[in-house]
């Protein structure tokens, strides 16, 4: 399970070190798409293949379910450490979410969001911890 927020930012030439708290999880390695609200999804590749095996069983007829299925695959990227921990997003992906220097990685139980420290910011002034805590009694909570 991933919580926690951390502060940290990309090198000069756009490297991502993962949060020690995240890397035991992580370990075997992980995939990371494209998010909602401007961030980045990263998921363990045992995480990924429980959502990977829900979303094969949507039929490739199916024009309307297929256009999120085909946005959330294609930006996926496999990644691979250097030997100093560091991970390369694609620029895409980087260009998706903003990433330029300072970013916040956020564990949200199943996955880890990366943000743009901006965005996180303006996301986060949109409504206070109490507002986000109650909507949680919809849910059950």
């Amino acid at each position: 399970m991933f919580i926690g927020t951390y502060r940290h930012q990309i090198d000069e030439k756009c490297r991502l070190r993962m949060p020690p708290k995240f890397k035991e999880a992580l370990k075997e390695g992980f995939i990371v798409a494209k998010g909602t609200n401007g961030c980045l999804f990263a998921f363990s590749k045992e995480e990924f293949e429980k959502l990977y095996s829900k979303l094969e069983n949507v039929s490739m007829f199916d024009l309307e379910a297929q256009k999120p299925v085909r946005a959330l695959l294609s930006s996926a990227f496999e990644t691979e450490e250097d030997k100093q921990g560091r991970i390369l997003l694609p620029p895409e992906l980087r260009n998706f979410a903003g990433l330029v220097k300072n970013v916040v990685t956020i564990g949200v139980g199943n996955r880890v969001e990366i943000w743009a420290e901006e965005k996180f910011n303006e996301y986060n002034a949109n409504g206070g911890y109490d507002d986000a805590a109650s909507a949680l009694a919809k849910y059950g909570v």
